[in-house]
């Protein structure tokens, strides 16, 4: 039984990472015993073949080149049972990276040229904040020209 829950850990580990939280679920979800899912995740862990560092990684990466901001992707590393303080680890929110990404998003939606009154500068920032950056990254996402591409 072991090895056939190792067997369906490991294909679940192959498409992509996992965190220990969503496999350890997805397994559950194939009715497999807690008990055994546990020490099987524990096994893989051990081994390296699981990383939520890893995972953390790779996700954050994958979300801040599709356009999402630090606030979403901590909130989405969140319900997929990250600690917050492993998240912070890759999401430094002062790292100027954050606040060009804003810029582009803002201009790649929007383009350009700035809003024409308090109107459109609201719904763009609305647009910036469901995105996931900060206040202040926003805010720079109007002062400053775009600077180049992602």
């Amino acid at each position: 039984m072991l090895s056939k829950i190792r067997r369906s850990a490991l294909d679940i580990l192959a498409r992509r990472e996992h965190s220990k939280f969503e496999l350890q679920h997805k397994l559950s979800l194939k009715g497999f015993a807690v008990g055994d899912i546990v020490k099987i995740t524990q096994d893989l862990i051990s081994q390296g073949l699981q990383s939520d560092a890893r995972f953390v990684e790779s996700y954050v990466s994958m979300r801040r080149n599709r356009g999402f901001g630090p606030v979403r992707i901590k909130a989405e590393l969140h319900e997929r049972g990250i600690d917050s303080t492993l998240g912070e680890q890759f999401l430094d929110e002062h790292n100027p990276i954050w606040f060009e990404l804003a810029t582009v998003m803002r201009c790649k939606k929007f383009g350009e040229k700035k809003p024409d009154g308090l109107r459109e500068q609201a719904k763009q920032m609305r647009y910036l904040y469901y995105k996931g950056f900060t206040a202040d990254q926003i805010k720079r996402a109007f002062i400053y020209e775009k600077m180049g591409n992602f």
